[in-house]
Protein backbone atom coordinates (compact mmCIF):
# COMPACT_ATOMS: atom_id res chain seq x y z
CA UNK A 1 0.00 0.00 0.00
CA UNK A 2 1.18 3.61 -0.81
CA UNK A 3 0.15 6.80 0.27
CA UNK A 4 0.77 9.37 -2.03
CA UNK A 5 -0.25 13.10 -3.50
CA UNK A 6 -3.24 13.10 -5.79
CA UNK A 7 -1.98 14.42 -9.40
CA UNK A 8 -4.55 15.56 -12.01
CA UNK A 9 -4.35 12.07 -13.73
CA UNK A 10 -6.14 10.44 -10.17
CA UNK A 11 -9.36 12.20 -11.17
CA UNK A 12 -11.09 9.71 -12.42
CA UNK A 13 -9.96 7.01 -9.57
CA UNK A 14 -10.85 9.52 -6.91
CA UNK A 15 -14.57 9.75 -8.46
CA UNK A 16 -14.68 6.20 -8.76
CA UNK A 17 -13.85 5.48 -5.28
CA UNK A 18 -15.90 8.45 -4.20
CA UNK A 19 -18.79 6.93 -6.19
CA UNK A 20 -18.38 3.60 -5.06
CA UNK A 21 -18.41 4.60 -0.88
CA UNK A 22 -21.61 6.68 -0.72
CA UNK A 23 -23.88 4.12 -2.89
CA UNK A 24 -22.65 1.39 -0.15
CA UNK A 25 -22.52 3.55 2.53
CA UNK A 26 -25.42 5.90 2.47
CA UNK A 27 -28.20 3.70 0.66
CA UNK A 28 -30.04 3.97 4.32
CA UNK A 29 -29.19 7.96 4.67
CA UNK A 30 -29.90 9.57 1.77
CA UNK A 31 -31.79 10.05 -1.43
CA UNK A 32 -31.00 8.34 -4.43
CA UNK A 33 -31.32 11.67 -5.78
CA UNK A 34 -29.14 13.25 -2.77
CA UNK A 35 -26.51 11.00 -3.67
CA UNK A 36 -26.58 11.85 -7.24
CA UNK A 37 -26.55 15.37 -6.08
CA UNK A 38 -23.71 15.08 -3.76
CA UNK A 39 -21.76 13.11 -6.03
CA UNK A 40 -22.26 15.67 -8.69
CA UNK A 41 -21.43 18.90 -6.45
CA UNK A 42 -18.59 17.63 -4.88
CA UNK A 43 -17.09 15.93 -6.93
CA UNK A 44 -16.48 17.53 -10.51
CA UNK A 45 -13.55 16.81 -12.45
CA UNK A 46 -13.07 21.10 -11.34
CA UNK A 47 -13.45 20.67 -7.72
CA UNK A 48 -11.29 17.72 -7.68
CA UNK A 49 -8.58 19.71 -9.96
CA UNK A 50 -9.17 22.78 -7.47
CA UNK A 51 -8.31 20.80 -4.83
CA UNK A 52 -4.61 18.67 -5.88
CA UNK A 53 -3.63 21.93 -7.20
CA UNK A 54 -4.60 24.37 -4.65
CA UNK A 55 -1.55 25.36 -2.14
CA UNK A 56 -4.01 25.24 0.47
CA UNK A 57 -5.71 21.89 0.07
CA UNK A 58 -4.09 18.50 0.54
CA UNK A 59 -5.48 15.62 -1.41
CA UNK A 60 -4.28 12.18 -0.81
CA UNK A 61 -4.82 9.01 -2.48
CA UNK A 62 -3.60 5.75 -1.68
CA UNK A 63 -3.06 2.69 -4.28
CA UNK A 64 -3.12 -0.66 -4.06
CA UNK A 65 -1.25 -2.56 -6.67
CA UNK A 66 -1.13 0.48 -9.03
CA UNK A 67 -5.03 0.98 -8.52
CA UNK A 68 -6.50 4.07 -6.26
CA UNK A 69 -8.13 1.99 -3.37
CA UNK A 70 -9.06 5.67 -1.52
CA UNK A 71 -8.41 9.23 -0.47
CA UNK A 72 -8.20 12.00 1.78
CA UNK A 73 -8.90 15.57 1.50
CA UNK A 74 -7.89 18.37 3.44
CA UNK A 75 -7.67 22.16 3.57
CA UNK A 76 -5.89 24.36 5.48
CA UNK A 77 -6.41 27.82 7.14
CA UNK A 78 -2.85 28.79 7.81
CA UNK A 79 -4.22 31.81 9.58
CA UNK A 80 -5.99 29.98 12.28
CA UNK A 81 -2.96 27.23 11.95
CA UNK A 82 -6.40 24.72 11.29
CA UNK A 83 -6.94 22.22 9.24
CA UNK A 84 -10.36 20.81 8.17
CA UNK A 85 -10.74 16.73 6.92
CA UNK A 86 -13.69 16.98 4.28
CA UNK A 87 -13.42 13.56 3.21
CA UNK A 88 -12.01 10.26 4.32
CA UNK A 89 -12.97 7.20 1.50
CA UNK A 90 -11.72 3.74 0.78
CA UNK A 91 -13.76 1.89 -1.99
CA UNK A 92 -15.34 -0.86 -0.36
CA UNK A 93 -13.36 -3.90 -1.96
CA UNK A 94 -10.74 -2.52 0.26
CA UNK A 95 -11.74 -1.80 3.78
CA UNK A 96 -10.85 -3.31 7.06
CA UNK A 97 -7.15 -3.26 6.39
CA UNK A 98 -6.86 -0.09 7.85
CA UNK A 99 -6.52 1.74 4.99
CA UNK A 100 -8.78 4.90 6.03
CA UNK A 101 -6.53 5.17 9.33
CA UNK A 102 -3.28 5.12 7.29
CA UNK A 103 -4.59 7.78 4.84
CA UNK A 104 -5.85 9.69 8.27
CA UNK A 105 -2.56 9.39 9.79
CA UNK A 106 -0.74 10.68 7.53
CA UNK A 107 -2.81 13.39 6.72
CA UNK A 108 -2.65 14.38 9.83
CA UNK A 109 0.87 13.97 10.04
CA UNK A 110 0.96 16.39 6.92
CA UNK A 111 -1.39 18.90 7.95
CA UNK A 112 1.31 19.16 11.64
CA UNK A 113 4.13 19.61 9.24
CA UNK A 114 2.53 22.46 7.75
CA UNK A 115 1.61 24.02 11.76
CA UNK A 116 -1.70 22.85 11.95
CA UNK A 117 -2.38 22.62 15.27
CA UNK A 118 -5.86 21.89 15.52
CA UNK A 119 -7.56 19.69 12.70
CA UNK A 120 -11.56 19.32 12.01
CA UNK A 121 -13.69 16.67 10.51
CA UNK A 122 -17.53 16.64 9.92
CA UNK A 123 -19.67 13.44 9.16
CA UNK A 124 -23.36 12.75 8.99
CA UNK A 125 -25.11 12.03 12.17
CA UNK A 126 -26.67 8.86 10.82
CA UNK A 127 -23.00 7.43 9.79
CA UNK A 128 -22.08 5.38 12.72
CA UNK A 129 -19.18 4.02 11.15
CA UNK A 130 -17.97 7.41 10.31
CA UNK A 131 -18.88 8.95 13.49
CA UNK A 132 -16.65 6.14 15.39
CA UNK A 133 -13.84 6.26 13.11
CA UNK A 134 -13.09 10.01 14.06
CA UNK A 135 -13.79 9.00 17.72
CA UNK A 136 -11.48 6.13 17.86
CA UNK A 137 -8.58 8.44 16.04
CA UNK A 138 -9.37 10.77 19.13
CA UNK A 139 -11.22 13.49 17.37
CA UNK A 140 -13.73 14.98 20.00
CA UNK A 141 -17.57 15.96 18.68
CA UNK A 142 -17.72 19.75 19.29
CA UNK A 143 -21.24 21.03 17.42
CA UNK A 144 -24.12 19.46 15.16
CA UNK A 145 -25.90 21.48 12.29
CA UNK A 146 -27.76 21.49 10.05
CA UNK A 147 -26.47 20.78 5.97
CA UNK A 148 -28.57 20.36 2.74
CA UNK A 149 -27.41 17.42 0.82
CA UNK A 150 -29.37 17.55 -2.70
CA UNK A 151 -32.73 18.47 -1.71
CA UNK A 152 -32.88 16.98 1.76
CA UNK A 153 -31.44 18.59 5.37
CA UNK A 154 -29.59 16.04 7.51
CA UNK A 155 -27.51 16.51 10.71
CA UNK A 156 -23.63 16.88 10.30
CA UNK A 157 -21.36 16.14 13.78
CA UNK A 158 -18.15 18.56 13.78
CA UNK A 159 -15.13 17.01 15.54
CA UNK A 160 -12.04 18.38 16.42
CA UNK A 161 -8.51 16.82 17.12
CA UNK A 162 -5.77 19.11 18.76
CA UNK A 163 -2.78 17.89 17.31
CA UNK A 164 -0.53 19.07 20.07
CA UNK A 165 -1.22 16.24 21.93
CA UNK A 166 -0.72 13.79 18.90
CA UNK A 167 2.76 15.03 18.39
CA UNK A 168 3.62 14.43 21.62
CA UNK A 169 3.12 10.71 21.31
Amino acid sequence: MTIREATTDDIDAIQDVAQSSWTDDYPDILSRESIEDGLDEWYSDDLIRDSIIWSRALMLVAEHDGEVAGFAHATIDFDENEGTLLRVYVAPAFRNEGLGRQLLEETRDRLVDQGVERIKAMVLEANELGNAFYRGFGFEQVATEAVKIGGDTHTECTYVLETEATTTE
